[in-house]
């Protein structure tokens, strides 16, 4: 028996079945979370620029300087989740939703710079040692900032993981991190107003830096595996299995070469569905596309790709591992 033609779930066999927009909900648009973001940051500029500036610390002034590299990466994903919720066109069939890892790699590669230039003033300030000033207000400045960070990091914490956004996940995670920093300086400069021993400031300021290379280091990286198209997460594609589990019960069909993986805002899987020789291209096509709506139903961000092959053809199983 030939091979049955490949479905796809974009492949309707009768006009009567759902359309496309009733399978898949369309891309929700998160720049109301960039532009929380962007406004947090240039509070936190304004904030932590004046503590740096009333009190000469350079710790102060790293923590000022990363709300600036905040402010950039927040601007860039703002961009990035415009650009990812755009609908697929010729050249990009598959969608735009990539544009959110760009976005978490130019974050970590702003991070980086930022911590370079925050030791290399932390390094210059103990050659040139000086006493910060005005530390009690200063510190009081860096609190307030550090709380306006914290409220809008949680708030992209959360929705990046309910609407599974690289893009929100990485400026939160880089926000609360900025807290930590903060945390750390405050506890430095505070320590320097108790022992009087200016080389604590700059020290705890290239403590900061090293903790903002780790984290530069953590978005680079998950970014670049969304690039390389890793796999859903262990409990999703045991989801998946579940759902394959229960067509298999009767032993009629079988799945192989099931692939899933990750692209911003959406996920994409692909299948190999295994019929009986004897079965119509329609009965094979209405199993697809019933497999399909199952999987869409404890995914729904999954586009699912099927191709139909019969169960006793050798040539089904030639092409498993791809």
């Amino acid at each position: 028996m030939a091979r049955v033609t490949n479905v796809t779930s974009t492949e309707k066999a009768s006009p009567m079945r759902e359309t496309i927009a009733g399978r898949y909900a369309a891309p929700v648009d998160l720049s109301k979370f960039a532009w929380l973001s962007i406004a947090a940051a240039v509070v936190t500029i304004v904030l932590k620029s004046g503590a740096a500036w009333l009190t000469g610390s350079v710790g102060l002034l790293s923590d000022a300087l990363e709300s600036v590299v905040n402010l950039v990466a927040a601007i860039f994903a703002l961009v990035a989740l415009k650009v990812s919720i755009k609908p697929p066109d010729s050249n990009h069939p598959f969608g735009h939703s990539k544009a959110e890892y760009f976005s978490a790699a130019f974050e970590g590669i702003m991070i980086f710079v930022a911590a370079v230039v925050i030791i290399y003033s932390a390094v210059e300030r103990i050659l040139n040692p000086r006493m910060p000033e005005q530390l009690g207000f200063g510190l009081l400045i860096s609190v307030v900032a550090s709380l306006i960070n914290g409220g809008v990091g949680f708030l992209l914490i959360r929705a990046g993981k309910q609407r599974r956004s690289a893009t929100l996940s990485a400026d939160g995670r880089h926000l609360m991190t900025d807290v930590v920093t903060s945390v750390a300086v405050i506890i430095g400069v505070g320590l320097v107003a108790l022992t009087n021993l200016q080389v604590l400031d700059p020290i705890v300021a290239i403590l900061a830096g090293i903790n903002i290379l780790w984290t530069g280091w953590r978005l680079i990286r998950s970014s670049s595996e969304g690039l390389m198209d890793i796999a859903l997460p262990p409990e999703d594609e045991a989801k998946i299995e579940g759902v394959l589990d229960r067509f298999r019960a009767d032993g009629e069909i079988d799945f192989h070469a099931v692939r899933t993986r990750e692209s911003g805002n959406r996920r994409f899987m692909e299948m190999h569905v295994l019929v009986p020789d004897e079965w119509s291209v329609k009965r094979a096509h209405d199993l697809a596309e019933d497999v399909i709506d199952e999987l869409v139903k404890v995914e729904p961000d999954l586009r699912v790709s099927a191709h139909l092959e019969p169960k006793s053809d050798p040539r089904s199983y030639e092409d498993i591992d791809i």
